[in-house]
């Protein structure tokens, strides 16, 4: 019965190993993510240590890849020494996944006051041009989340730009895609997408903190039951004379 709970326990290592691999990508993949959406939303949110914890998990996931080598040959050669340091950089991995699940619900705690400081002072900046990045924010996230003004339409009507323009009508990316012909006239509110941006964009943002929350715990909860392979594996090795190598030739190092 032991000897079945210790293959299997090299069984599952193995498997959990190649699991770290796609892990890795996925975490950099998903920090990569983070990067692109705040280059997107960055003139909203001007704190930049909210990319902190994206910069931790595309780490986290380099290290990963990493660490996915070395249980592999580990495991496989059944190494005293590379198990022992595979776990202990596993609960190196998981500390710090927990440290990027604790900033991510501290960040994501600040976006609303980030966005409800920022989004005002970003719409007075608007001046229509696509040469201009607050113009070319506003512009991409107006048409992105179907959205126009800060909690509406009528927003516009105290900008800068509305009154030098002086034509009664707010950008053409508040302009719903399938009304034809829209001008962006106030006179036809029909034409415009009749919710703000600013709620949107907090929702946005905090979606895309809880993509680095979720992803960290997932990857966390996985390298604990890695952690506790490999730990089985090192006790039953050094306690049992008859313990039974995943492969010939292993070592005993």
């Amino acid at each position: 019965m032991g000897q079945c709970g210790i293959t299997s326990s090299k069984t599952v290592l193995v498997f959990l190993n190649l699991i770290f691999w796609a892990a890795a990508g996925i975490l950099c993949y998903v920090g990569a993510y983070v990067f692109i959406t705040y280059d997107d939303y960055d003139h909203f949110f001007e704190d930049v240590y909210t990319l902190i914890p994206a910069i931790v998990i595309i780490a986290v996931g380099a290290l990963l890849f990493i660490i996915g080598l070395i249980g592999c040959c580990a495991t496989i050669r059944e190494s005293r020494c590379g198990l022992a340091t595979f776990v202990i950089i596993l609960m190196l991995v998981f500390v710090t996944e927990v440290v990027v699940v604790v900033l991510g619900y501290i960040y994501r705690a600040k976006v609303e006051d980030e966005v409800n400081h920022s989004i005002q002072k970003v719409y007075n900046e608007y001046n229509g041009t696509n040469m201009d990045a607050p113009s070319r924010a506003i512009d991409y996230v107006q048409r992105q989340l179907q959205c126009c003004g800060i909690t509406n339409y009528l927003d516009w009507k105290n900008t800068s730009w509305f009154k030098e323009s002086r034509n009664n009508s707010v950008p053409l990316s508040c302009c719903k895609p399938n009304v034809s012909n829209c001008t962006g006239s106030l006179s036809r509110p029909g034409d415009l997408y009749p919710e703000g941006c600013e709620a949107l964009v907090v929702k946005k943002l905090k979606e895309i903190m809880m993509y680095v929350i979720w992803a960290a715990l997932t990857f966390a909860a996985i390298q604990m039951l890695g952690m506790l392979c490999a730990g089985v594996v090192l006790c039953r090795r050094s306690r049992d004379p008859a313990y039974e190598l995943l492969i010939t030739g292993g070592t005993y190092a």
